[in-house]
């Protein structure tokens, strides 16, 4: 984790991020700038489906596109038109501590009978379900894949400014990362 700066004045945000969409994302969030208005998106906002995450945004400020870990990987058709029709030229890729795409398969077991007990599935068939998903969503730290992620999109995507973030469920706030 010392690779994350915290964000407690205007000052700590990065300054290739200042006077953008992504220091705005971070003044709202972690600094309760005021909202503004919005009549469309200026920004991309990629993070995990987790539901302890919650940011303090204003309407119209951004696309969000929430998905296990992060991983935005099977979101790229979203990602383009978010680009391509909706304009944007900023993407704040969002990862958090504690992520259940950690380590997925030492939950094998937890998934295979969450599904046959909750979704009445059979234990063949959930079993081949994580078999082959599985390992195109376990991320192995938090920190790393937001990265590697980052790099991936930056090369797909070279005129647009992304960055690396993360949430501490903690304290609920956005750290950039340090690259």
């Amino acid at each position: 984790m010392n690779r994350l700066a915290p964000v407690s004045d205007i000052d700590d945000i990065f300054p290739i991020y200042q006077n953008t969409p992504i220091g705005r994302l971070l003044e709202y969030h972690n600094l309760d700038r005021p909202d503004d208005k919005y009549d469309t998106a200026e920004l991309l906002i990629g993070m995990c489906m987790d539901h302890r995450k919650k940011l303090n945004i204003p309407d119209n400020f951004a696309y969000i596109i929430r998905s296990g870990g992060a991983n935005l990987r099977y979101s790229e058709f979203k990602i383009s038109y978010a680009i391509a029709i909706g304009g944007v030229r900023y993407i704040a890729l969002i990862g958090h501590n504690n992520c259940g795409m950690v380590n997925l398969f030492a939950r094998k077991d937890q998934f295979i009978d969450g599904l046959i007990e909750r979704a009445g599935w059979d234990k063949n068939v959930a079993e081949d379900h994580f078999r082959h998903f599985a390992p195109m969503f376990e991320i192995s730290n938090e920190i790393d894949f937001i990265l590697s992620e980052t790099q991936r999109l930056r090369l797909r995507y070279p005129k647009i400014t992304i960055a690396p973030l993360m949430y501490l469920i903690e304290d609920n706030k956005l750290y950039l990362i340090s690259e």
